[in-house]
C-alpha cells in the first residue's frame, strides 16, 4: 500500500521541528511527521510520502528547500513548489493551493504509480 499525506503548511522537516516557531508550526506539522513513520511501520504499508511546500526563504533553514528528504525506511518528506519561494502564513497560501496541486499531480505521475490512498491536511 502506498500512502500520500499532504501538509501544505508550515515548517516540515524529519528532525528537530521549529514547534512554536509561529502559529503555523505546532502540532500539526509533529502529527503528520509522526502519522508518516508510524504508516511506514505497518507491514501492509510499503510507502509513505509526506508531501509539503517546498520553501526557499533566508530567513529559514535550507533543509526546507531540499526536494526529497528521508523520514525513516519507507517514508520521505517530497516538497512541492507552490506560491512564492519565501516562507508565508498559511492565510496567504489559499491562491497557490491550485498550484501546489498541479505541481503535486505532475510529481504524481512522475513516481509511476498512484497512491492508495491520499489523505490531506489542512
Amino acid at each position: 500500500m502506498y500512502i500520500c499525506l499532504v501538509s501544505v503548511h508550515g515548517l516540515i522537516r524529519a528532525t528537530d521541528l521549529e514547534l512554536g516557531r509561529d502559529a503555523d508550526t505546532g502540532g500539526q506539522t509533529k502529527y503528520v511527521v509522526d502519522l508518516a513513520r508510524a504508516l511506514a511501520r505497518h507491514p501492509d504499508i510499503d510507502r509513505v510520502d509526506l508531501v509539503t511546500r517546498l520553501v526557499e526563504d533566508p530567513a529559514v533553514d535550507p533543509q526546507y528547500a531540499r526536494e526529497i528528504e528521508p523520514l525513516e525506511a519507507g517514508a520521505q518528506i517530497v516538497r512541492i513548489p507552490c506560491g512564492p519561494q519565501q516562507y508565508i502564513p498559511k492565510e496567504q497560501l489559499w491562491d497557490h493551493l491550485e498550484s501546489f496541486s498541479d505541481h503535486l499531480a505532475q510529481w504524481l505521475q512522475e513516481q509511476g504509480r498512484v497512491p492508495t490512498l491520499i489523505h490531506s491536511h489542512y
